[in-house]
């Protein structure tokens, strides 16, 4: 406890003018003067009773410049701590020199806020001070002398509080609050930074963007503590690995990057990611039990000759991105390439958001022939963008790039419009095509509104057959996807699986889905004509799906015999180039009208009866 004897000797001895104010809790420019001293009242002209009970606004004169006045304010509105030096004037209008400063104080006991106000004539710092007066008429406070004493103590101690929990809060608002690496937000201060250094310095440096490969595996199998428990260990790897001059941060999810001096070699950059990819590679264990997760990293170089050193971050995120298409579990350099790449990417982006408003996107058609009689039974609907300076471009061109931005629906919508016109077409000048087959994507499936989009198209739900890549549904599908299918069935979709064979599906995984029409990949169909011994597998096949009451497409067909053999085996529909490769909505009618809807003429070689023997012989 200050005495009070203490306190009035700053009252009256103290050259600085001192005055506390009270502020308002909501705003830090409205305050009430409470207190002043001696020094207060010589230097302002104000006497206590004078100054006390008055707004804040009586310290500013009228001569008080309008950009100091404007900063006062700006900085107490924000509770900050600032000094000023600037001609102000006095009660009576007198101009003279002055620093004023002001000092933020909190008080625990009620929450109030306040301002220690300090002035200081600058004009006569250097002069004596004023020679002491008696208390009584020091000031006329309406507090004790006591009362004040201890508040000052209150508050100083309060402050004292404030700061360390102000260091603490800054710490935390650096800090990822899971692995205590750098967050995000200090990651961008810091990267800011070392971007300056290397315009101003020439200080030149790696970004290592590090991506975990199956860490959603880890959570699904082994719940989030141990998902948690992961990146902490990988924190703790990181920290192992770099220095005292790296930045390691976590900017969030499975995501972690470091900033690395690039030193007289890039040697050094390599190896950590090597040492980071190798460390990955080891089983990730928690409470007995053992999972993989390896780790992919891209890396980046900023050298004082880069044009735009602020896209160093996205070109490690390029490859890493290059490093995860190549297989995971890797590493990769960025190169000028991957810039091209990069590049392409984004005005392909670009290109297909446009597509979406113009509408560019159409439907091509490849014939499905009835085994026997030869005639067309369907027709598969392939999408095409018709590109206006790149021609007519195949999904491969855009689809992925599409689905990556998330705009495949709004494709379907105009596939759909576009099928519904063509059929209408189609049927208006007399020709047949009793059905159409669309692929439908596995985010397709799971969307609730897909079945929405089926009604509103307008395309005759009985005509339409909804092709499921096998890599969509698995062992295990979704509630939703399986929703779905439930749906298209009540609505008379035919439901087939596309690409059977490929590895994913199994026989259980049929009996869950049944689909009425069983689609074998073309790598089995193309192998049949040079390669007998590949005939028994498919044969396999067939009776899988005829087994369960299936309809059988054998996709891939290139040739006449090709056509036999899998009509005499037993397909039901035949798929190829060798009855037509996609083709427009007016290349179909014309070819439809040529032959009638008849694609084929089965007419058997002897040498095909041959090698059909040869079949039920190993069959």
């Amino acid at each position: 406890m200050i005495p009070a004897q203490i306190f009035t000797q700053i009252n009256d001895k103290c050259t600085e003018g001192l005055a506390l104010a009270l502020a308002s809790n909501d705003d830090g420019a409205v305050m009430v003067l409470q207190w002043c001293n001696k020094a207060f009242t010589k230097i302002t002209g104000y006497s206590a009773a004078e100054a006390i009970g008055q707004r804040g606004t009586i310290l500013i004169g009228p001569d008080l410049e309008q950009g100091v006045h404007l900063y006062i304010i700006e900085k107490l509105m924000n509770w900050e701590n600032f000094s000023t030096k600037a001609m102000n004037n006095r009660k009576n209008g007198e101009l003279y020199r002055q620093r004023m400063s002001w000092s933020h104080l909190s008080d625990p006991a009620t929450g109030n806020h306040w301002w220690l106000c300090s002035i200081i004539d600058l004009e006569d710092e250097h002069t004596a001070p004023s020679r002491p007066v008696s208390r009584e008429h020091a000031s006329s406070d309406p507090e004790s002398y006591s009362r004040v004493i201890e508040r000052v103590h209150r508050l100083e101690k309060e402050n004292t509080r404030l700061h360390a929990l102000a260091k603490s809060v800054a710490k935390d608002a650096n800090e990822d609050a899971l692995t205590g690496l750098s967050n995000r937000r200090h990651f961008e201060v810091e990267l800011r930074t070392w971007i300056e250094n290397l315009k101003t310095h020439g200080t030149e440096f790696a970004v290592l963007y590090i991506d975990l490969d199956r860490f959603k595996s880890v959570n699904d199998t082994l719940g989030h503590d141990a998902g948690d428990r992961l990146l902490v260990s990988v924190a703790d790897m990181l920290r192992e690995l770099t220095g005292e001059s790296d930045l390691v941060a976590r900017l969030g999810g499975d995501e972690f990057v470091i900033l690395k001096p690039l030193g007289t070699s890039a040697l050094n950059i390599s190896s950590l990611a090597d040492e980071i990819v190798q460390r990955m590679q080891a089983p990730f264990s928690c409470d007995g039990k053992s999972t993989a997760c390896s780790a992919s990293v891209g890396v980046a170089i900023a050298n004082a000759n880069m044009e735009d050193p602020e896209q160093v971050v996205a070109d490690s995120d390029e490859a890493l991105y290059h490093a995860k298409s190549q297989g995971k579990g890797r590493w990769s350099f960025f190169t000028k390439e991957m810039h091209a790449n990069s590049i392409a990417t984004k005005q392909l982006a670009s290109d297909l958001l446009l597509a979406c408003e113009r509408q560019e996107f159409i439907p091509y058609f490849q014939p499905l022939i009835d085994a026997q009689s030869g005639r067309i039974s369907c027709a598969e609907m392939l999408i095409r963008w018709a590109h206006p300076t790149k021609g007519i471009l195949p999904p491969a061109a855009f689809l992925e790039t599409a689905a990556n931005m998330g705009i495949l629906k709004r494709i379907d919508k105009i596939i759909f419009a576009s099928l519904h016109q063509a059929m209408s077409h189609l049927d208006e000048t007399g020709v047949i095509l009793p059905r159409v087959a669309v692929n439908v994507s596995a985010a397709r499936l799971a969307d609730p509104t897909f079945i929405h989009d089926i009604k509103s198209s307008g395309v005759d739900a009985a005509r339409l057959t909804v092709e499921i890549l096998e890599s969509v549904y698995l062992d295990r599908i979704g509630d939703v996807v399986r929703w779905t299918i439930d749906e298209l069935e009540e609505l008379g979709v035919t439901i087939a699986l596309d690409d059977f064979g490929t590895g994913h599906a199994s026989v259980r995984g049929l009996l869950e889905i049944k689909p009425a029409v069983l689609k074998i990949d073309r790598h089995f169909i193309q192998p049949l004509v040079g390669d007998p011994t590949t005939r028994p597998l498919v044969k396999s096949i067939i009776g899988i799906g005829k087994g369960l009451n299936m309809s059988v497409v054998a996709e891939g067909v290139e040739s006449e015999e090709h056509a036999w053999l899998l009509s005499e085996m037993g397909c039901d529909y035949l798929q190829g180039f060798y009855f037509g490769k996609p083709m427009s909505e007016h290349d179909l009618q014309d070819r439809l009208i040529e032959t009638g809807g008849v694609f084929w003429h089965r007419r058997p070689k002897s040498s095909d009866r041959n090698a059909l023997h040869g079949i039920g012989r190993a069959v």
